[in-house]
Formats: structure tokens, sequence, C-alpha cells
């Protein structure tokens, strides 16, 4: 899956992401990096929203997944479980976001609980970044449901 195709996916699929004005930057089964514009994700103080950070953050981590489970038939369903955001910093410019897959989780474990148990659970960390410095940090648990 392309970077250009990911973007069409979740403006179609999940409409939030167009209404957030969400770029896909760089789409790959290793990382992922999402843009957004601060202007339709400001909030009161002209900072981005918490939500819309913690939105594009869990779309990176989703994205992740997705891309990684691409081709398999059926494509399982994809949700998130838990979440958690760190705020350290605001953030006065565009959103920037990147969702790496973690070093050394086996894949194959992964693929292999999907099949055997018809789901399975990968931790995935989300960075958002204000300019090139952090600004907020999210720790996600999706899962991945056999259709």
């Amino acid at each position: 899956m392309t970077a250009a195709e990911l973007q069409q996916y979740l403006h179609t699929h999940i409409p939030l992401s167009a209404a957030m004005q969400v770029m896909v930057q760089h789409a790959s089964a290793d990382m992922v990096e999402l843009q957004a514009p601060l202007e339709p994700n400001v909030n009161h103080r002209g900072t981005a929203f918490g939500g819309s950070i913690a939105t594009l953050a869990t779309l990176a981590g989703w994205s992740l997944l997705r891309i990684r489970l691409d081709g398999m038939e059926p494509l399982p369903h994809l949700v998130i479980q838990h979440q958690e955001m760190h705020f350290s910093a605001p953030i006065i410019g565009p959103l920037l976001t990147r969702a790496r897959f973690p070093a050394g989780t086996d894949w194959a474990a992964f693929l292999a609980m999907l099949e055997n148990r018809g789901r399975a659970r990968l931790q995935l960390t989300a960075e958002v970044l204000s300019g090139t410095q952090p600004a907020a940090r999210m720790e996600g648990l999706f899962v991945a449901l056999k259709v």
C-alpha cells in the first residue's frame, strides 16, 4: 500500500481523517508518518487540540498495522483496545506523527495467534512532534480480529 493509497483509504473509511486534513507522508511496513495542518485541529489557545493529537497518533499506529496486514484475505478488523497519551509540549504548527514497527517484535507469532485464536494484539507507539521536538507520545494496544 502506497502513501497515496493509504491516505485515500483513511479519508474514505475514517472520515475524521479527511476533516482533520491528514496527509500521509510515508507509508511502509516499518514506519508510518502522518501530518495534519494546525488550522482544522486548533484549540481555543491557538495550539493543537489534544483530541486531534490523540487521533493522529492513533491513526498512525492503526495505519502501520493495516499496512502490515495488507493483502490478507479477508482483511482482519483492526481496533484499538487501550491507549495512553502523554503530552509534554504544546504544538503550535503542523502536527507530525510517526509510528515505527517495534524492533524485536515476533511478527510470525502475531500472525500465528491471529490464525489460531482469531485475534492478536500488538503494542505500538507513536510520537507526535512540534517542529523537530517531541510534544506527545501515544502507547496503544491494537487488536486484529479475524473476520
